[in-house]
């Protein structure tokens, strides 16, 4: 089986890359030059979330078809035989590609899409609640101004996600393809052959399977770290105040996830009371079991 091309980039490389070169370009924005540092009790579940999103992407990877795979492989390997001129290796690859493509029909005549390969890219926007709603401010600002092109590079970082994609065959147009490459070939019409395979290469679907919002999953862990200490009796004072900050950084979080658009505005509502109601039974150091189980529901759900 061709191992499939895994591909992951890193959240916070990718966050300041994307602002430097946003700051080249709209240098009056409040984009902040530099990943701004996050809360103790957020930065506490980074680990969690890190497992949690690799759990989604070894799921995920065993969706892929290694048909599939292997057909992508022969493609491959014959687009190069015909840029060295060796027409014979070509078609046997072709052919293996071929073989491999009717397999997949024919378990599956009504797939449209085989998948060969799949890639994660986490994009997470380091910055704290009023940083971006300054930079929402901007953007509007730029928006109502007519300044298309200012605005664009604030509102591409206004994202804090996990995205999980996948490359596909289009299995309704690419068999086909393939056979009248080989009929070039069998033509002596080496070039038209190369040109043809790699357009039927430049074929291949990328689909959004997932998005996963980062503040929603950091939520997630956080209140499973709250319950547990509002669970237990006799709490030592820093334990309280351990609770108080996790409690403090589920909020910040939803307020980050409204801010950025994830889901609609009205059902972050009653998440912010049931907050305010399990901030009041956690004070002075009181303890009680399935406080957390209504709004861990919820956030779940929102996921």
């Amino acid at each position: 089986m061709r191992k499939s091309r895994f591909k992951s980039l890193d959240a916070t490389l990718i966050v300041i890359a994307m602002m430097a070169s946003s700051m080249a370009n709209a240098t009056e924005s409040s984009l902040p030059v530099e990943p701004q540092k996050q809360s103790a009790a957020t930065d506490s579940v980074k680990t969690e979330v890190e497992g949690a999103s690799s759990d989604m992407v070894l799921e995920k990877r065993k969706k892929i078809l290694e048909e599939a795979s292997t057909a992508l492989s022969e493609t491959e390997t014959a687009l190069k035989a015909l840029g060295e001129k060796k027409p014979d290796v070509a078609i046997s690859a072709l052919e293996k590609a071929t073989g491999k493509l009717e397999l997949i029909l024919a378990r599956d005549p009504g797939l449209a899409l085989a998948p060969v390969d799949t890639s994660v890219v986490t994009y997470d926007l380091l910055a704290n609640i009023d940083t971006v709603k300054a930079m929402i401010h901007d953007a509007e600002n730029y928006l109502e101004d007519g300044e298309i092109q200012k605005a664009r590079p604030i509102v591409r970082n206004l994202a804090s996600e996990i995205v999980y994609q996948s490359r596909n065959i289009p299995l309704a147009t690419y068999p086909a393809a393939i056979k009248a490459v080989v009929s070039l070939i069998d033509k002596g019409e080496i070039d038209n052959a190369r040109i043809a395979l790699q357009s039927a290469l430049n074929t291949l679907v990328v689909t959004t399977d997932k998005v996963i919002p980062l503040p929603k999953l950091r939520t997630e862990h956080l209140l499973k770290k709250a319950e547990e200490l509002a669970n237990k009796k006799d709490r030592s004072p820093e334990e309280d105040k351990t609770l108080e900050e996790e409690v403090a950084a589920v909020r910040d979080q939803l307020k980050l996830a409204e801010l950025l658009g994830y889901g609609d505005k009205e059902s972050y509502k009653p998440l912010y009371t049931q907050l305010g109601e399990i901030e009041e039974k956690i004070s002075g150091g009181k303890s009680g079991r399935g406080w957390f189980a209504n709004i861990r529901e919820k956030v779940s759900e929102m996921l």
